[in-house]
């Protein structure tokens, strides 16, 4: 449900890569609404006493087994870290299905049964309103796996496009680079560049002939237009200067750290969409 201040100011933008307190009691709220109504009982089933029947979550089954993932399960008073949040997240979705109450058995409990498919998308749309709402730039998917959403310059580009470009190597590095890009974990975004810088270097060579001739082929088939053609093989010389200067490729002493994560996203988006604009140029995305 949209509430009225994103109905009047749009949504907040999806850039928090950090759980504030709010999220976190949010979350905690959806998982342990679901222990408290039996939704975890499929997987840590509590039975009847007179019946091998389900009637609930077996709370110290299911406390057990996050704890035996190392999971931040029952919640700490303190916050948790992100990756151990998003654990959580994904430990979760795993294990519920909704819980569905038959004819009462007695006066204290009824029976259940359970729909996987139904517990899971109520419990992925409740996790992805909570990160909606605190403006966290995480989505999670159908798949059970949490991942970052890019910004909105490419974000319906990285999380759909699939790489068939003609070579299998480009494809991989293409792939790997937009993988490791929509992880969770920072840590993560100087690899994603590197392969991306890798996969730049690999496209450059496409077309027939030296690498140099092979670039100005790529780029007359990106513009007929000269005065364009000029602006983007302006943009990608600095392209590949940025890829020399600058420790994403290469790590001698002489270049220049990259120190925010910030500036990995800005270089990641400008060289993408340089490479997704040659590859559409020449029917190869």
């Amino acid at each position: 449900m949209a509430y009225f201040s994103e109905r009047e100011r749009g949504p907040l933008p999806r850039v928090n890569e950090y759980v504030t307190p709010n999220c976190w009691k949010g979350i905690v709220a959806a998982i342990q609404l679901r222990v408290d109504n039996g939704s975890f009982g499929m997987a840590y089933p509590a039975e009847c006493g007179q019946s091998s029947e389900i009637i609930g979550t077996h709370l110290r089954n299911f406390e057990g087994a996050a704890a035996g993932e190392n999971l931040p399960w029952p919640a700490p008073k303190g916050l948790p870290d992100l990756f151990d949040v998003m654990d959580l997240v994904e430990f979760c979705y795993e294990k519920v299905a909704k819980a569905l109450p038959r004819e009462p058995y007695s006066c204290n409990h009824s029976h259940l049964s359970f729909d996987v498919g139904q517990g899971k998308k109520e419990f992925q749309d409740t996790i992805n309103q909570i990160f909606s709402r605190h403006g966290m730039a995480f989505e999670l998917l159908a798949t059970g796996k949490v991942v970052r959403i890019p910004y909105p310059v490419l974000r319906e580009e990285l999380t759909q496009v699939t790489f068939n470009t003609g070579d299998e190597d480009l494809d991989k590095l293409l792939e790997t680079a937009r993988t490791k890009f929509l992880k969770p974990d920072p840590s993560e975004r100087p690899a994603a560049l590197e392969k991306l810088w890798d996969a730049w270097e690999r496209l450059k060579s496409l077309e027939q002939g030296e690498k140099k001739q092979s670039v100005q082929k790529l780029l007359m088939k990106a513009s007929k237009d000269a005065a364009f053609r000029t602006l983007l093989n302006d943009d990608a010389q600095e392209l590949t200067n940025i890829g020399n200067k600058f420790k994403i490729r290469h790590f001698e002493k002489d270049k220049l750290d990259i120190t925010e994560t910030l500036h990995y996203d800005f270089l990641f988006h400008r060289l993408f969409a340089m490479i997704a604009l040659l590859l559409r140029a020449t029917g190869r995305l």
